[in-house]
């Protein structure tokens, strides 16, 4: 019963193996992968994977570079898609802010709309929060907006304690095999509101290996390692989460 929560299947390195990276995903007891889209077209290929794998979980977002280089019309036309496609997403997501980036103000407009978009349809949040952690978090208070989960969250664990405090979710990416931040985040935080994620392509467990949904299986051992659990546990407990939350 293992999820990905976050991963990005309509990258160019799937492009010619996207059929044998399912199978392995289903091989390894995978039931959801949900792939995030990061604007208005790869949204839709997102879907259009969605309705051939059965496995596959849309969600419908705009990553905040593409806030940040579209014009004021693209980016609107991507909220109504999100909004007409409510019916058939999971989340909206990859949506958020990154400072390394310019323009943080414009970014902050335009996830302020997502996040009362997201009031509106009733959807969850999978955040993006590169060195913008304590302007994403601030948001989120300002609208009182209770389904947020923080992807492969880097910020200090002064915010991490404020992520937790407002019930709010984590995911750990695959790459906590050697990230001793992550490993920190499992061994300190509450353990109900802790997803998985590879981020597929990136942040891969192995060496010069290309990430893919079925290394979920490293995080999992990870956690339950560093938790003194059973893999068997920490899989019911993370997916005891996904239902809770999604």
């Amino acid at each position: 019963m293992l999820v990905d929560v976050h991963t990005h299947l309509t990258d160019d390195k799937f492009k010619n193996n996207i059929d044998n990276v399912i199978k392995r995903a289903q091989k390894n007891n995978l039931i959801y992968v949900i792939s995030n889209g990061i604007n208005y077209k790869d949204n839709i290929k997102v879907l259009k994977l969605s309705k051939k794998y059965k496995i596959v979980k849309a969600a419908f977002g705009l990553y905040p570079l593409d806030v940040v280089k579209s014009q004021e019309d693209e980016i609107q036309s991507t909220l109504n898609q999100i909004k007409k496609y409510k019916d058939e997403i999971i989340a909206i997501g990859e949506v958020g802010l990154d400072n390394t980036y310019e323009h943080l103000k414009k970014q902050k407009e335009i996830f302020s709309e997502i996040i009362e978009l997201a009031i509106k349809i009733k959807k969850p949040l999978i955040i993006h929060s590169r060195k913008a952690e304590q302007e994403c978090i601030d948001l989120l208070k300002n609208y009182g907006f209770k389904k947020a989960l923080f992807h492969s969250f880097t910020g200090n664990f002064k915010l991490i304690k404020t992520i937790q405090d407002n019930n709010w979710m984590i995911s750990i990416p695959t790459n906590v095999v050697r990230s001793e931040h992550f490993q920190k985040i499992v061994r300190e935080f509450n353990l109900n509101q802790i997803l998985t994620e590879t981020d597929a392509p990136y942040l891969s467990p192995y060496k010069n290996k290309v990430n893919e949904p079925s290394f979920i299986v490293e995080t999992i051992k990870m956690i339950s390692k560093i938790r003194n659990l059973t893999k068997e546990e920490v899989e019911k407990i993370i997916f005891m989460n996904f239902q809770k939350f999604f």
